[in-house]
């Protein structure tokens, strides 16, 4: 029986939501449905393990999945080919500079195997909030002053919460997402949350994770200050060294 939380007052930033316990979900890794897509109910949701995932016509339902799907430091996978794309130099990459836009096309451009999208208006809505906030950020993939590619999610402490990616070009979102993981562990994150899985991030060093292990992690990694604001603006160096000390590694 799925627990249904009913109207609930929108929350500020600074309010906290306890919702029931993520050990709690359903065998499908339901834990609630209900409530509404505030910053505060977003944000307790995230610290709590659990996350909005949801179709149209649908209550907003809440998950926890059994188990979770997350790229770590130590299981983040570099090929050589993708080493080779990095330094090729045939994309940019920027920070925060299209979040909408970004957003907009993680709903529109179609997946192979996918017809229509979860990430529906008022989601658009929802986490274009949190970017004005300062807890939810975009990567941007450019090739000659085009965006070809890009990803959004949120970041907490030193967990961020992948939420959907797209590419025009090929290789724009292998190269995105690397970049991006790359400098995320570069500057201490513990993980990079990708939900449920997918043979594409598994490619790129995504694993299973019991609901435990994973809670563990994710409590260690919220331990860590916040990297709240405009990405572009705090990390001016991005993407970094990331790909030169990986490419090291994987030379020795």
């Amino acid at each position: 029986m799925i627990r249904f939380l009913g109207r609930l007052e929108e929350l500020d930033i600074d309010k906290d939501y306890r919702f029931p316990p993520a050990e709690e979900a359903s065998p499908e890794g339901i834990v609630c449905a209900g409530g509404n897509l505030s910053p505060g109910m977003l944000i307790s949701a995230y610290r709590q393990g659990i996350f909005p995932w949801y179709g149209e016509d649908e209550p907003i339902l809440w998950w926890s999945p059994n188990p979770r799907f997350a790229v770590l430091p130590e299981t983040l996978h570099v090929s050589r080919s993708s080493l080779r794309l990095l330094r090729k130099g045939e994309y940019g990459f920027s920070l925060d500079q299209r979040f909408r836009t970004v957003i907009e096309a993680c709903a529109k451009v179609p997946r192979p195997g996918q017809s229509g999208t979860w990430i529906l208006p008022e989601m658009i809505e929802a986490y274009t909030r949190l970017h004005s906030l300062g807890y939810a950020h975009s990567l941007e993939v450019w090739k000659e002053g085009l965006l070809v590619g890009g990803l959004y999610g949120l970041s907490l402490g030193g967990a961020f919460f992948g939420e959907s990616m797209f590419s025009l070009s090929p290789g724009a979102s292998r190269a995105g997402f690397l970049s991006l993981a790359l400098w995320l562990f570069d500057q201490g994150f513990l993980l990079i949350d990708s939900q449920v899985h997918t043979l594409y991030v598994e490619t790129l060093g995504g694993v299973d994770l019991p609901r435990g292990s994973y809670l563990a992690k994710l409590g260690k990694a919220l331990s860590l200050p916040d990297r709240r604001g405009n990405w572009s603006g705090l990390f001016p160096g991005f993407p970094g060294s990331g790909a030169k000390n990986r490419e090291a590694q994987v030379r020795t």
